[in-house]
């Protein structure tokens, strides 16, 4: 189960990102296609709407930046001021940690209660209530989004599930330091997929006088 649960938010993202690209893409072809004087293709192209691409794609840039946070959790690449802390005693030097650890866990988990109350709100539990078929009342329907025309919970949604992932892995690094004493590093000099090739410049300026010299030979000497 942690396998899957540690490659969450690249799925997501990845997704998002993939998504985005395509829509933002088709976009941009329909629009410049619709301006061709080509009368059977033009005629189709403006019963098309796509309006609402630029509007979808904000809110997809906006999920991915909520698990992109509980991403960068994961794995070290949040910048962090630790200059004072490095220089305490390994005792304290651990408990500081810990602390700023638990004080992430803790704010991101508020955020969450909040978001989740923030969400319900705003036309959640009109949908809910009207999903199971309960007693609405006067319940608030909750407003809608200018293009798509969808609930605005739903795209609000992305405050409590990414700040309870985010809480998530603030516990699980709290975790995994207080049992081993390592935190996530990125080193942000590393691309992944490319191996870091050492070159030896004696080596390299050796064989380029070797293939100059051997050039020199094969040309009888003649410069």
């Amino acid at each position: 189960m942690m396998k899957y649960l540690d490659h969450l938010e690249e799925w997501i993202i990845t997704f998002l990102i993939a998504a985005a690209t395509l829509i933002i893409f088709a976009a941009v072809v329909h629009r410049y296609a619709s301006g061709l004087p080509i009368p059977l293709l033009q005629d189709w192209l403006l019963t098309i709407n796509m309006s609402w691409a630029q509007e979808l794609c904000i809110y997809m840039f906006v999920w991915m930046a909520k698990f992109g946070a509980a991403y960068g959790v994961r794995t070290g690449i949040h910048v962090g001021v630790d200059v004072l802390i490095n220089r305490l005693p390994q005792k304290w030097c651990k408990t500081s940690v810990l602390i700023g650890l638990s004080s992430g866990a803790l704010f991101t988990c508020i955020i969450a209660v909040l978001g989740v109350r923030f969400v319900w709100e705003n036309g959640m539990h009109y949908y809910m209530f009207k999903l199971f078929g309960m007693e609405m009342g006067d319940l608030y329907e909750g407003p809608i989004t200018p293009d798509l025309e969808w609930p605005t919970w739903m795209v609000y949604l992305a405050i409590p599930l990414g700040s309870s992932l985010m809480c998530f892995r603030f516990v699980q690094v709290a975790w995994n330091f207080a049992r081993t004493g390592e935190l996530p590093h990125h080193d942000h000099s590393h691309v992944d997929g490319l191996e870091a090739e050492i070159i030896n410049a004696t080596e390299v300026l050796e064989e380029f006088e070797e293939h100059r010299f051997e050039k020199h030979e094969k040309n009888g000497g003649v410069k």
